[in-house]
């Protein structure tokens, strides 16, 4: 399917807890916290889609999958006419970093474990942390990949993740999150063939470098939600990134521990669930059709 007028992917990385706590220089968290994303998040995550009926793409550490239920649950999305896409095999933020060889076996391994357990090869990745490098494009290309989905072409996020970074080191706190290239900031911010041959399919930016994720929306609440959308459709192709964790509730889900450092965790899931519903429900009514990011070619 070729980008045309009022086109929308939506996007869901399911980033488990474990990995925010890395993020935030926490331990690993204890109990149903532990599976809080697959447990409890996905399941609202499939209900809203359901309810609005579109597909979406899903971006999985492919190591969750060892679990059986999560296994039973990735052939589920399949089987619904999601999309099971490649997230790396463990999702080390520091990806750009690692040998050439240790960023081939996160991609490919990866992808064997999504086989074997939805029955279809993944044809699309997203890196940890939105950070690429030639390596990363190369092991892309090596793998048989059709598209990637990490470019974050905005300067806002990267100046906050910087901050945010620097702050962490000034009160002796380690994070696992890197930031990358700043020269990625400069990419087109609509989908493109990359020189790798692969399609590269960016997230969406709202004017004024905003990111049109699921963070931004479950911060500006129902109402702003619309408004933001409004916003991204001057585009002909918006791509709207979501995360697990955007529909996780620290109330009901045990994750107190992060609420102070996740402000959309101040959020109940309820309302984050109709933040995100208004915004879609925004794009449907310019006249966006849904797809799966690997229907999107250029």
């Amino acid at each position: 399917m070729t980008i045309g007028d009022r086109t929308c992917a939506v996007s869901v990385d399911l980033d488990e807890v474990r990995l925010y706590h890395r993020i935030h220089g926490l331990g690993a968290p204890q109990g149903a916290a532990m599976r809080a994303v697959w447990e409890r998040a996905l399941p609202r995550h499939l209900r809203l889609f359901e309810s609005l009926g579109i597909p979406a793409t899903f971006f999985v550490v492919s190591e969750d999958l060892a679990d059986a239920d999560n296994a039973a649950r990735a052939r589920d999305l399949v089987r619904a006419g999601h999309e099971v896409a490649n997230h790396s095999r463990t999702h080390p933020y520091d990806l750009i970093r690692l040998s050439s060889e240790e960023i081939r076996r996160e991609v490919r391994e990866a992808a064997d474990e999504i086989e074997r357990a939805t029955g279809v090869r993944p044809v699309g990745f997203r890196a940890p942390g939105y950070n690429l490098s030639p390596a990363v494009w190369e092991a892309l290309a090596e793998a048989g990949l059709r598209y990637d989905s990490s470019l974050l072409p905005s300067v806002p996020y990267f100046l906050a993740k910087a901050a945010v970074l620097g702050s962490m080191r000034l009160l002796g706190r380690t994070s696992a999150s890197v930031l990358g290239d700043p020269r990625a900031l400069f990419s087109p911010d609509r989908p493109h063939r990359h020189a790798s041959g692969l399609v590269e399919i960016p997230i969406g930016v709202l004017p004024g470098g905003i990111p049109f994720i699921g963070t931004t929306l479950a911060l500006a609440g129902a109402y702003g939600a619309r408004a933001l959308a409004r916003l991204a459709s001057v585009r002909d192709f918006v791509s709207l990134e979501l995360h697990g964790i955007d529909l996780c509730d620290a109330e009901l889900d045990g994750l107190s521990a992060l609420r102070t450092r996740q402000p959309d965790l101040r959020r109940s899931a309820d309302s984050k669930q109709a933040a995100l519903r208004a915004a879609i429900e925004s794009l449907r009514g310019r006249g966006y059709r849904f797809v799966r990011l690997a229907d999107v070619s250029v």
